[in-house]
């Protein structure tokens, strides 16, 4: 579990294709002062478990289903990624919970400065709209953000100065690609209301109610 606030920015080191998967190596710092194998670390927002690390940096495998659902494959060698480690029980909850379980990439469609924010506007795939809510959650490629506006598959989210300078959202533009996670109550809450009903008035007459 996470938290959608990035802790560093590190470097793709290295990258190795494999069959419909792939191998990453990240340089970083922070991230390594208390890493032990197993460990979860969301990279832009996806959950990837450490396989091995050294002193300066630590690797990932990344699945097939991963691959295809997020902008993994997109990652060449010393591209910058969103880090955050897995939120301790001890911790603080500085932004929402955030599963690192990608539910779909969106598209960057505008950017507009507004005094010491700066507006950016996602296009979505329409089945993720019924989870957007005005002033609800988000995370965009791991980063914990608030939906202000939401427009015809489409959400607006507004970056403040620290979140521009802690994370790549800073640098994205027009036409770049990032992964998408859903706020996990609101994924809940549709589960819920959406699943076949256990208890009913036939139900409640077939057992003596």
């Amino acid at each position: 579990m996470f938290t959608g606030i990035v802790e560093e920015v590190g470097r793709v080191a290295q990258v190795r294709a494999k069959p419909q998967a792939m191998e990453l190596t990240i340089s970083c710092v922070l991230i390594l002062e208390d890493m032990k194998r197993g460990d979860s670390i969301s990279i832009n927002g996806v959950c990837l478990t450490v396989s091995s690390f050294d002193a300066q940096t630590f690797t990932v495998d990344v699945i097939p289903e991963t691959v295809k659902s997020s902008t993994m494959k997109e990652l060449k060698t010393g591209a910058r990624v969103n880090l955050e480690r897995a939120m301790p029980a001890t911790g603080r909850f500085g932004g929402h919970f955030v599963s690192g379980h990608i539910d779909g990439v969106g598209v960057i469609r505008s950017v507009k400065k507004e005094a010491n924010a700066v507006t950016k506007t996602i296009e979505l795939d329409p089945q993720l709209m019924k989870y957007m809510m005005l002033k609800g959650s988000i995370a965009v490629d791991g980063t914990s953000l608030t939906i202000f506006k939401l427009g015809h598959n489409a959400v607006a989210i507004s970056l403040i100065p620290t979140t521009r300078e802690d994370s790549l959202l800073g640098e994205k533009g027009i036409g770049d690609k990032v992964n998408i996670e859903c706020d996990l109550l609101a994924k809940y809450t549709e589960r819920v209301q959406t699943a076949e009903p256990k208890i009913s008035r036939s139900w409640l007459a077939e057992n003596g109610f």
